[in-house]
């Protein structure tokens, strides 16, 4: 748990990522983790700040999400892989806290705020949509990346094209409580149509035994999932939104904002950002995302 915090007042191309996350490419997310953030020696922050208090601690609580491949997953292992971990480790190295000192904190999507506001975590890196209801109760740096929501259903399904070809139909649509996904799917089918769980893995389970049609969440969420359904699950349609994941933190730590974002920056510059893609979510995608503009910490 955290203490002595100091309170101060392009999206990628989708296409191209599902395609060749369908077709199964690149390696398992099971194989050895291959990114190692750089870790900042002796580093030096105002006194007072949230940066300067982590340092000196020298751990960071980091929330984050257990089931999401390619973007937050705790191995058999115990070790923590994905896109969403190596941005944490690229912070927390800037701070001069190596990946070992990080604790990790299993955060689903309905609790984010929660543990942000009640000091259970440092910050929150875990496939977190800025949006203007959350920004009312938290902070984000960022983003530093930009996905979509899109639909899941199994390979064999013909009738499910899309968010359109569900108004039609009695499908039942599975996704995660607390999201903005969960929210947005209500356009297009009845609420007494849409299944929540804590996580999307048991949304991945009921299509795969029949009890949904179809799992909607962000296209990076979607492509970690196919990848690892050995050919039972696809994405279908467009996405039909954006979404820019943002780094969550306590609300007014602007000093703190503005140390993720230079964090964020520095990695794009030394290309540490496209490390981190290409040994994660790289591995079933042929195309780079590029670090979107940052938003204004004031």
């Amino acid at each position: 748990m955290r203490t002595g915090k100091t309170t101060v007042a392009a999206l990628a191309a989708v296409t191209g990522l599902l395609l060749t996350a369908c077709g199964g490419g690149g390696g398992s997310t099971e194989d050895s983790k291959e990114f190692t953030a750089p870790v900042a020696e002796n580093p030096s922050f105002e006194e007072g700040t949230t940066m300067a208090h982590l340092a000196e601690q020298g751990t960071i609580t980091v929330g984050t999400k257990y089931d999401q491949p390619l973007f937050a997953l705790k191995g058999l292992d115990g070790e923590m892989r994905g896109f969403d971990v190596a941005i944490a480790e690229i912070i927390a190295g800037r701070l001069g806290i190596p990946a070992d000192r990080i604790n990790w904190q299993e955060t689903p999507s309905k609790d984010r705020e929660k543990y942000i506001r009640d000091d259970t975590v440092d910050m929150v890196v875990a496939t977190y949509t800025i949006n203007d209801k959350r920004d009312e109760r938290v902070d984000f740096a960022g983003p530093y990346y930009r996905a979509g929501q899109d639909l899941m259903v199994r390979a064999d399904n013909e009738s499910i094209t899309g968010p359109e070809s569900l108004r039609d139909s009695d499908a039942e649509v599975c996704s995660a409580h607390g999201s903005t996904p969960s929210e947005r799917i209500r356009e297009y089918v009845d609420n007494s149509r849409v299944v929540l769980f804590d996580s999307y893995s048991k949304c991945a389970d009921a299509l795969s035994n029949g009890q949904v049609q179809a799992v909607t969440t962000d296209d990076a969420i979607l492509m970690g999932l196919v990848s690892e359904s050995d050919n039972e699950f696809k994405v279908v349609g467009e996405t039909f939104s954006e979404e820019p994941y943002g780094v969550g933190i306590p609300e007014g730590d602007v000093d703190f904002c503005e140390f993720v974002n230079k964090s964020l920056r520095i990695a794009a510059e030394e290309g540490t950002y496209q490390e981190a893609w290409n040994a994660t979510a790289g591995r079933v995608s042929d195309r780079t995302p590029e670090l979107p503009e940052l938003r204004s910490c004031s």
